[in-house]
């Protein structure tokens, strides 16, 4: 081999090993921008995604924006604020007075036992029938059921006596009354799915825009309000015209207690 020849695949190797050397370089560079690049992004992701919560966790939830909402009364209601839910005939002379939180299990056990007593007394003219509603336990088992619940019920009370009654039935049913610790009704498609089961309200296209809208959260906040300050401690509760009946619990006992009541 000559020197030329010699000298020349030298060049040609020492240059293309500078090439190889120049495109690694380059490759190593990209890679670089590519990590920096990420590393930027991913930074600005975190920063959007913190200030996103930062800027949720001051909005109002969905019942301190009720609170502050206009007042929706629902038909078949008196009183300032609405809260005075009286239902049965005018010339009844008595008054059955009945608390009841929604998600409360001997409530549903009361009502399962007597709830239907209770309909055909009323609409026998035997005594009206007041009725508060309680949301207490949605602090006390966190959630908010008793308030979603009572909303919905204010939207059936909306509809018509019979439709609130038919509701407040079903709400505590034995086959939909969920578990204390169970928060079922705070979901509306669930109460819509309770709905369904009373004809009143099946397919009613009035009654379900009012759930979803929450057309009458504000007014279950008042309905609250009114349960809170009637000093009762417990639910269910029973008063005629303002005396306490003790809470009985079968339907011998029920029609027992109402008598006397009704004769004192």
């Amino acid at each position: 081999m000559s020197s030329r020849n010699s000298q020349s695949n030298k060049a040609a190797a020492r240059e293309r090993l500078r090439a190889e050397r120049e495109s690694q370089a380059k490759k190593a560079r990209a890679r670089r921008q590519v990590v920096v690049a990420c590393a930027v992004v991913g930074a600005l992701a975190l920063a959007g995604g913190v200030g996103y919560l930062v800027v949720q966790a001051g909005e109002p939830t969905q019942w301190e924006k009720a609170a502050e909402a206009t007042l929706v009364k629902p038909k078949n209601t008196e009183g300032e604020n609405g809260t005075t839910v009286v239902l049965g005939k005018a010339d009844a002379k008595k008054t059955l007075e009945l608390y009841e939180d929604s998600r409360c299990p001997a409530c549903a056990t009361f009502e399962q036992s007597v709830g239907e007593q209770i309909e055909r007394d009323v609409e026998a003219g035997k005594y009206k029938l007041q009725y508060f509603g309680a949301t207490f336990i949605d602090n006390m088992a966190q959630g908010e059921g008793s308030k979603n619940a009572l909303s919905a019920l204010g939207a059936a009370l909306n509809v018509g006596p019979e439709a609130f009654l038919g509701f407040k039935g079903a709400l505590y049913s034995k086959e939909l009354h969920p578990q204390e610790s169970v928060d079922s009704f705070a979901k509306d498609d669930y109460l819509l799915k309770v709905a369904d089961t009373v004809p009143a309200l099946k397919g009613n296209a009035e009654f379900k825009k009012a759930v979803e809208d929450g057309t009458y959260d504000r007014w279950a906040l008042e309905m609250s309000k009114a349960f809170d300050k009637s000093g009762v401690q417990g639910t269910p509760t029973l008063k005629m015209d303002g005396k306490k009946i003790e809470t009985p619990g079968t339907p011998e006992a029920f029609a027992a207690a109402i008598d006397k009541a009704l004769a004192g």
